[in-house]
């Protein structure tokens, strides 16, 4: 988005005749200028009068026709000196809004000009737009406001009472990048006098109540001694959105108190839900996103609570699946405890070796090492568990010593499977280790090698993992002379999803006159950025099966959106290649759409070519 920052006067200050500028009518050009032109990307419009007297017919005439519509919203503000001057500020989020408030602006405008009285104030005839980038900051920022000058922000009073506070006049987002103690800025500065008369909504009036002393008649000391922070509340409000506040405040077993100390709960995530229930705005962070959920969950707030879990969903990823599994076995979040076991079985070597599988607790390690579709070898198994083992001796303030790790570790180290690595997995790995006696070790060698096989206290049985699912596009199969010929040249296509799923491979045809080796380089990318790649070969045998080549680790694809896959084959040998291509596909529950690629620089495309098959998991 772009601010547009303008003034122009009603009448001109060397005859005081009421006129159109120029300068004005050019505004409108560029303001339409930007709006035809913008990206679909672009949420909205802002344009601002700095020096247009709010008091002004022209101001209530706007205000009045535009009121009540919420894709509009209208501030105070202060020119680029700081003077205390009112003006016109609004925040345009859809094209027929901006366009409205155009024509709109043009009646006012030339029906003030028609009435010809001088203008009181003399404003000089100026023009000037201001463009400015608007990838973090907005005007507030960019023309900060006095001590005293209030801003509200979505229905809600600000005030920038130090440089560290940035007053915001943006509409804030489920996933805002600012941060959360700028975001929950005190409203302490409120003026007392007449300041109900500028909010004209219910909503407006009680988010400007949010972290506000003014009225309040109860405070919550939040957060470990040491680090809490006292916030003022106010207790209807808290009472008609929680019903555990209700009953803290109006049950049969209320208390008088007027300091509430709560030592369990984050300060940054109590001010989230705070906010949350004076305004019915959401504002999560990454950082945050599990102590608000706490917070929402222990004052049983269930939008909110459901609003940190779909955050969540969102950015789960197979670094934090383990972790966030266990948070959501903690809250009784099933759906979002599904989520997590789909990432980290299908990305298990990723989540097993990630930071987050050692902060788990030790319930949660025990169920995953119980998994079946654990998607990975046991000999990465093992050693995730071993980190685990090191970390939790130092969280414990532990030696890192065998005895120590055993310790620790407890049964789950029975429920590693060690017995179905193989002879050399074990050789090279578990048997140096020094967290098995030795005669774990001695028994499993033999277990290994002998025909009388001792018994053993690990698991025998190997995992089942993930099944492969694959999604064929084409019909049929053929070969010709001289054709599919490999040179160095891309076979690529689009793809999309319904679902998610994880990609895990391709699989290819192979030559056409016997057997034949193929050197092949797959890529996958979404938007250009490349997500996981692979250089490999295989070997052909001559029939027209497909042949697969796998990526280091399956990917997480998102539905709706289009992603490229690609292969770059090297061979000698002329090659099958499918035709009859489909654009739609029906995999068990997930269809698959396809489209050409511009990337495909060997010929194929929906219709015919290579890459007969996606290899993934769902």
């Amino acid at each position: 988005d772009q601010s547009y920052y303008y003034s122009y006067p009603i009448c001109s200050s060397e005859t005081d005749e009421p006129r159109l500028p120029l300068g004005f009518v050019q505004l409108l050009t560029n303001i339409c200028h930007s709006v035809v032109n913008r990206s679909s990307e672009q949420k909205g419009l802002t344009v601002c009068s700095p020096i247009f007297p709010l008091s002004s017919t022209f101001f209530r005439g706007i205000k009045r026709h535009f009121s009540g519509r919420k894709h509009i919203r209208f501030y105070k503000g202060c020119d680029e000196k700081e003077k205390k001057v009112s003006g016109l500020k609004l925040e345009l989020f859809r094209r027929t809004d901006i366009l409205m408030f155009l024509i709109k602006l043009i009646q006012e405008t030339l029906k003030k000009s028609k009435k010809g009285g001088k203008h009181p104030s003399k404003l000089p005839v100026c023009y000037e737009i201001v463009t400015l980038s608007l990838k973090k900051k907005m005007a507030a920022e960019l023309y900060p406001a006095s001590t005293n000058t209030n801003l509200p922000n979505n229905g809600t009073t600000v005030t920038s009472t130090s440089k560290k506070n940035i007053v915001q006049v943006t509409q804030t987002t489920a996933t805002t990048t600012t941060t959360t103690t700028q975001q929950n800025i005190n409203n302490n500065n409120v003026e007392t006098s007449n300041w109900q008369s500028s909010h004209p909504t219910l909503r407006e009036r009680n988010a400007l109540m949010f972290n506000n002393e003014l009225m309040a008649d109860v405070h919550f000391v939040v957060g470990p001694p040491g680090e809490s922070q006292k916030i003022p509340a106010h207790k209807y409000v808290l009472a008609v959105g929680s019903s555990v506040f209700c009953a803290m405040f109006y049950g049969d077993l209320a208390e008088g108190e007027s300091e509430i100390h709560i030592p369990d709960v984050e300060p940054a995530a109590f001010l989230i839900l705070l906010k949350y229930m004076y305004s019915d705005e959401i504002d999560l962070e990454a950082d945050t996103v599990l102590a608000t959920l706490y917070a929402a969950k222990k004052y049983i707030v269930p939008a909110l609570a459901k609003a940190c879990v779909n955050f969540l969903e969102t950015s789960l990823e197979a670094k934090n699946a383990c972790v966030l599994l266990s948070q959501s076995r903690l809250f009784e979040e099933p759906e979002l405890t599904q989520r997590c076991w789909e990432v980290i079985d299908a990305q298990a070597e990723l989540a097993l070796k990630s930071e987050g599988f050692c902060e788990i607790d030790q319930q949660t390690l025990e169920i995953i090492l119980t998994r079946e579709t654990l998607n990975t070898k046991e000999v990465v198994v093992f050693e995730a568990v071993l980190n685990w083992a090191v970390a939790e001796c130092k969280r414990q303030g532990l030696g890192v010593t065998t005895r120590n790790k055993r310790n620790v570790l407890g049964k789950a180290l029975y429920l590693v499977r060690i017995p179905t690595m193989t002879l050399e997995e074990f050789a090279d790995g578990a048997a140096q280790s020094d967290i098995l006696t030795l005669e774990e070790t001695h028994n499993i060698f033999l277990w290994y090698t002998a025909a009388n096989k001792p018994e053993l206290d690990f698991p025998l049985m190997q995992r089942k993992g993930l099944t492969p699912q694959r999604c064929h596009r084409f019909q049929s199969s053929a070969y010709r002379s001289n054709q599919w010929r490999y040179r160095g040249r891309c076979d690529s296509i689009q793809f999309a999803v319904d679902k998610r799923v994880f990609i895990a491979g391709l699989g290819l045809y192979g030559s056409s006159g016997g057997k034949a080796e193929y050197s092949v380089k797959i890529e996958l990318k979404r938007q250009g950025v490349t997500l996981a790649q692979n250089l490999t070969k295989f070997i052909s045998d001559g029939s027209s099966s497909t042949f697969s080549v796998w990526f280091e680790h399956p990917v997480q694809v998102e539905q709706d959106t289009f992603y490229t896959v690609s292969a770059i084959l090297d061979g000698n040998e002329l090659s099958y290649f499918g035709q009859e291509g489909m654009t739609e596909v029906q995999c068990g529950k997930v269809t698959f759409q396809f489209q050409c690629s511009s990337d495909s620089t060997n010929g194929t495309g929906v219709q015919g070519g290579q890459i007969p098959e996606l290899v993934f998991y769902a």
